[in-house]
């Protein structure tokens, strides 16, 4: 039942997070729910690996804070064993850097499908405030998804790995029907509510149009102030947001540049060197968003 009530929960929040990783977590999920056993030693050998991964360090005066895994505003078990990160700490250790003196600039190194909406605009305006502080940087490494992305494009500009990809701008939430099953299992649940719509959207039922009307409408909400974020942090319009930037699908480094939707090339370990030698990244993206428009209406 722990499980069931975790993957109900899922199933109703709004996420900014890659599809096919939905899935994953999903599936885990209803594994642990059909019974699936993980010892106890195993989730905490795991999960203090990640917690080791997400730790922040300083290099030649360089401030490198790990983006790992699904993003959410806080880290629970299930976060703890898969990795992720959570938005909420993730603020404590950048504000922490930013009033470093010994920090000249800020690495946000970023490997993630996105995650949860909840927490994601909050952290990614918290970076784009501290703008001209010092200079910070998203080193797409080599995954930056959805929610990840938010929090990319913060970032006063952003740097991919060659072999890195990025994008999937867009949300999602998901609903499972299960009263086939139910019925099959001879399960029949009743609800006692108060409140006409307080069980709408329930995975024991059908989802009526009302209930599918009144989740595209937070998915709509979520998509609208992603598109809104993105504009402004990458200095282009709503309209080029949603023209270039894919829509929902993910980019290699080399088209998402072309796109308006990074900066530069290169690999961690390079950008450190730049920063460290108080090197600038170069942003020229709304030059590069609109060349590739004009390159795409030759092609039409």
């Amino acid at each position: 039942m722990k499980y069931q009530r975790i993957l109900s929960a899922v199933e109703n929040t709004v996420w900014a997070i890659a599809p096919e990783k939905m899935e994953t977590i999903c599936g885990f999920l209803e594994a642990k729910a059909s019974g699936l056993s993980i010892d106890a030693a195993t989730i905490e050998r795991v999960a203090a690996s990640n917690r080791k991964e997400r730790t922040g360090t300083v290099t030649r005066s360089v401030g490198v804070l790990p983006v790992i895994g699904v993003v959410s505003q806080r880290m629970d078990l299930f976060m703890e064993f898969s990795g992720g990160v959570s938005t909420e700490r993730l603020g404590r250790e950048f504000d922490a850097m930013v009033n470093d003196e010994s920090v000249g600039s800020i690495i946000l190194d970023i490997d993630s499908p996105g995650g949860n909406y909840a927490g994601t605009p909050e952290i990614a305006n918290k970076i784009f405030s501290a703008r001209g502080k010092k200079p910070i940087v998203a080193q797409v490494n080599s995954m930056a998804g959805s929610a990840a992305f938010w929090i990319a494009a913060a970032c006063d500009s952003i740097v991919v790995t060659p072999s890195g990809d990025i994008g999937s701008h867009g949300v999602l939430a998901v609903h499972y029907d299960r009263s086939t099953e139910n019925e099959l299992v001879g399960v029949k649940p009743t609800y006692i509510h108060y409140g006409k719509y307080k069980v709408e959207g329930n995975a024991d039922e059908p989802l009526s149009d009302e209930a599918r009307s009144e989740i595209q409408r937070r998915v709509d909400e979520a998509g609208e102030l992603f598109t809104t974020d993105l504009a402004r942090f990458r200095g282009l319009t709503k309209a080029v947001v949603r023209d270039r930037f894919g829509q929902g699908r993910m980019f290699g480094g080399r088209e998402a540049m072309e796109r308006g939707m990074a900066d530069r090339e290169g690999t961690l370990e390079e950008t450190i060197s730049r920063l460290a030698e108080g090197k600038q990244i170069a942003t020229n993206r709304r030059r590069k968003a609109e060349a590739y428009g004009r390159r795409l209406n030759l092609r039409k």
